[in-house]
């Protein structure tokens, strides 16, 4: 049962960046759109904070995605990716958005969660004991069933694919 989400309330919004982004890739081959992620997390209420987590690669690529994520004015965090001599690689936010959540906690009425990660199950709980509404967006096809069963409110961004994807699939569909 969705929940009602008050004009005056005060909402922050996490983003696990990298975990939408594979998700998308992996389920569309497409990329996400963020500006609909911040638009349907707020749902007309007052943003307080937005902030997402992102990794940077050797390269530097990211550079134009970063300056796009400010200019819908989300703040943005970054950490290197972790090369490891084995060459295994590892890049992780998910102890830094949760403390950032549980910080912001006290000055929000609500916590929306832009990830399906699993882990954010006992931020969740954290979050709904201390009086905050907690919201999940994210694609249900790639979400944990507990997060989702978690939060007070799920968005699934797979029931509304145009909304929440850009770009052309890399699928081809070629005619014979």
């Amino acid at each position: 049962m969705p929940i009602i989400k008050q004009k005056e309330q005060r909402v922050a919004i996490f983003i696990d960046a990298q975990n939408l982004y594979h998700s998308a890739k992996n389920l569309y081959k497409k990329k996400v759109n963020f500006d609909s992620i911040m638009k349907e997390g707020l749902a007309g209420r007052k943003l307080i904070r937005a902030i997402a987590y992102v990794i940077t690669s050797e390269s530097g690529e990211e550079s134009n995605f970063f300056d796009a994520l400010v200019k819908l004015g989300i703040e943005t965090k970054t950490k290197d990716l972790q090369i490891f001599s084995g060459g295994a690689k590892k890049a992780d936010w998910d102890v830094g958005l949760a403390v950032d959540a549980i910080k912001a906690s006290n000055k929000v009425d609500a916590v929306v969660i832009a990830s399906g990660d699993g882990d954010f199950v006992p931020l969740v709980e954290y979050l709904k004991n201390t009086g905050c509404q907690v919201e999940v967006i994210s694609f249900g096809r790639s979400s944990s069933s507990r997060l989702m069963e978690a939060a007070d409110d799920f968005i699934d961004m797979d029931q509304e694919k145009t909304k929440f994807l850009i770009g052309r699939s890399k699928i081809w569909n070629r005619k014979k």
